[in-house]
């Protein structure tokens, strides 16, 4: 009875916040107030950029002209936050993160999206959330032996800590468009970054960013990036379901627990799967690399049954995830569904996540290091032939 009334007040919530509209701002938008008062050197990174954003925003007469203002914006976003990163050299994921949520804020606030029915306004804000996250950014240009893609999250837990960055979305942000060489071999790299929304994932952003990539067999690996425990994590087993009890950005609670862990979703039907599947990441050569950290091939799963470290996907084959090797959040997940994308498309393609070392706030000096450790890991996988 318990759980029926768990899931029916998060029914209840998520009804009514659709019931709201596209129009209302979302608790990521209400918290940028905080987040200037805080940290007014980050939020201001992109002013320019969000006063003629919303310039032309004041100045649009049709839903048409509003797309067009919004995919030139967003994707102009993404370029000049990759381009100040590398300008600043400060390990900074934030401006980033903070300048697409004014935008999703002024465009809510914005007189022609307000006469947009929920379909338009949804598709709209989608649109902005996909371009500025790097969607249309991926361009392997450079003539590389192989080709990696790299995904990262955006900041989270911002209710604990408003100053908080997130190193995966900084090391994406560091090696968008990089090239790497080892022993002779060239790697180029691309980027995305992801949000740590439930919602987002339930609806297909992850599939809907990283399908074409697994389809078309365009890249050689995609590794997917997190902010995770003390060490490295390569996780090996991810697991199909959520049991972290933490929120997303927006505040919302999915009801999942250890005991009762819960199937996410695609769209409109439960996301189809095996309990765990398998990275297929070369971890024996990412072990290797050099760093301050140190790397762990990490087994450690947990099931309805039991919490255990197993060696193999096929002692997994009776058992229902609780936790995959990456937890119960969306860390794992990502991890979860890009393997699924693999197994689809292209069953012998590396794929797989690694887990940072965590940090409270904002720490350069820390992240430098794990940037340069990634780039070790990475430059160990040009040993494959």
């Amino acid at each position: 009875m318990r759980l029926i009334t768990i899931a029916a007040f998060i029914l209840f919530s998520f009804t009514n916040i659709m019931a709201m509209g596209y129009s209302q701002l979302t608790v990521e938008e209400l918290r940028i107030d905080k987040a200037k008062s805080s940290m007014p050197e980050v939020i201001d990174r992109f002013e320019d950029n969000i006063a003629q954003f919303n310039s032309q925003l004041s100045q649009i007469k049709t839903d048409e002209s509003l797309r067009r203002v919004v995919d030139i914006h967003a994707n102009e976003l993404w370029q000049k936050a990759v381009s100040a990163y590398s300008t600043h050299n400060d390990f900074d994921d934030r401006p980033l993160y903070w300048a697409r949520l004014q935008m999703t804020r002024d465009l809510r606030l914005s007189k022609v999206f307000k006469t947009l029915n929920s379909k338009q306004q949804e598709k709209l804000l989608w649109q902005l959330e996909l371009l500025s996250r790097g969607q249309k950014d991926i361009h392997f240009d450079k003539s590389s032996n192989k080709k990696i893609l790299l995904t990262g999250f955006d900041p989270f837990f911002l209710d604990r800590n408003i100053n908080q960055s997130n190193p995966s979305g900084v090391v994406a942000m560091a090696l968008d468009g990089r090239v790497i060489t080892y022993n002779g071999i060239t790697v180029e790299i691309e980027t995305l970054i992801v949000p740590v929304r439930f919602e987002d994932f339930d609806k297909g952003m992850i599939e809907e960013l990283l399908t074409p990539y697994f389809k078309n067999k365009s890249v050689d690996m995609v590794i997917t990036v997190s902010m995770g425990r003390d060490d490295f994590d390569l996780e090996r087993f991810p697991g199909r379901r959520r049991s972290a009890k933490a929120p997303g950005n927006l505040n919302i609670f999915t009801g999942a627990t250890a005991e009762n862990p819960l199937v996410p979703r695609l769209k409109n039907h439960q996301l189809e799967g095996p309990e765990f599947v398998e990275f297929s990441l070369p971890s024996s050569l990412m072990l290797k690399a050099n760093g301050d950290f140190n790397i762990n091939d990490n087994h450690k799963v947990m099931t309805l049954n039991k919490t255990f470290s197993p060696d193999t996907l096929s002692e997994l084959s009776e058992q229902v995830s609780v936790q995959g090797s990456g937890g119960g959040y969306l860390s794992n997940e990502i991890s979860y569904r890009s393997l699924l994308l693999r197994d689809k498309y292209n069953p012998t393609l590396p794929v797989g996540h690694i887990h940072t070392p965590r940090f409270k706030g904002f720490d350069p000096e820390k992240t430098k290091k794990i940037i340069q450790q990634i780039q070790s890991m990475i430059s160990m996988t040009l040993s494959t032939k």
